[in-house]
C-alpha cells in the first residue's frame, strides 16, 4: 500500500509507548493510510490497522445523534477488549492516532500522553485529504 513511507515520524509514536502496557501506536489519515507506526510494529499489520481504524472513526463519528448533539465533533474512541483496549483520537484536520494497550494500564496517563504528542506534533500530524470535491473533501477531514 504505501511501500514508498519512510515511517520519518515513528519515533515520536515510540515515545507513546513509554507508559506500561502500551503495546502499538499507529498515525493513519482520515482515509485510511498509515502515515507511521511505532518501531516494534510490522508495517503490513499497521497498515491493515489503519484501515480499519479509519473504518471506526467513521462510524464513530457517524453516532453524534446518540450524544443528541448531531453537530457535536467527534474526539476520541475507546474500545474494550478482555485482554486490552484500543485508543482512537484525532491528530490534526484529516489525521488520527491510535495507540493500543494491555488491560493493566493506566488509562489516563496513554490519554494524556497521546493528547500531548498530538499538542506537540502539531502541524506535523495533519494530513490533507485525498478528495478535492466540496462533498468529499468535507467528509474526509474528520470535521462536520
Amino acid at each position: 500500500m504505501t511501500g514508498h513511507m519512510t515511517n520519518e515520524l515513528g519515533w515520536m509514536l515510540d515515545e507513546v509507548l513509554k507508559i506500561p502496557e502500551a503495546r502499538h501506536a499507529i498515525l493513519l489519515s482520515a482515509d485510511g493510510m498509515l502515515r507511521a507506526h511505532s518501531k516494534d510494529f510490522d508495517r503490513d499489520e499497521a497498515e491493515r490497522q489503519a484501515a480499519a481504524l479509519c473504518g471506526l472513526q467513521s462510524i464513530s463519528r457517524s453516532t453524534a445523534e446518540f450524544c443528541a448533539q448531531a453537530s457535536s465533533p467527534w474526539q476520541q474512541t475507546l474500545i474494550e477488549f478482555v485482554d486490552g483496549y484500543v485508543f482512537l483520537v484525532a491528530a490534526g484536520s484529516g489525521a488520527y492516532l491510535a495507540v493500543s494497550a494491555g488491560q493493566d494500564v493506566d488509562m489516563e496517563s496513554v490519554t494524556f500522553s497521546m493528547h500531548k504528542l498530538v499538542d506537540r506534533l502539531g502541524k506535523e500530524l495533519t494530513s490533507l485529504p485525498r478528495l478535492t470535491s466540496a462533498a468529499g473533501a468535507s467528509d474526509s477531514t474528520g470535521t462536520q
